[in-house]
């Protein structure tokens, strides 16, 4: 078998602040943008957001996938991380420097970069 992941989403319950959250978490555009779903391409990963109440699903926010977001540089990393609240706060696991925070929707969002 060979498979390949090459998207997720995350529950959002409002569209256009999740949007907003991302544009400027991401430096970038969202590609896609819908009522129910807006879209995220990174290189060539799809990143969505999807609203589920729009189609009556329920959803606990925080407790779905805990996307992991690889940074170049620690100092990128904190920038992006200052200002954002810190469920998990930045600590050396292996290789990595890794946290945690909470996204605009109350889903938490893992951010990572390699130890120097």
């Amino acid at each position: 078998m060979k498979c390949c992941i090459d998207s997720l989403y995350i529950c959002v319950e409002d569209m256009e602040r999740a949007v907003r959250f991302y544009e400027d978490f991401f430096e970038m555009k969202v590609s896609e943008r819908g009522g129910t779903v807006s879209c995220f391409e990174i290189a060539a990963f799809r990143f969505n957001l999807f609203a589920c109440n729009a189609v009556g699903e329920k959803h606990t926010f925080g407790s779905n996938c805990l996307p992991s977001i690889h940074f170049d540089s620690l100092d990128s990393m904190n920038r992006k991380l200052s200002g954002k609240e810190i469920c998990f706060p930045l600590t050396k696991i292996g290789r990595n420097w890794v946290a945690e925070f909470v996204d605009s929707e109350g889903n938490h969002i893992e951010v990572y970069t390699a130890a120097v």
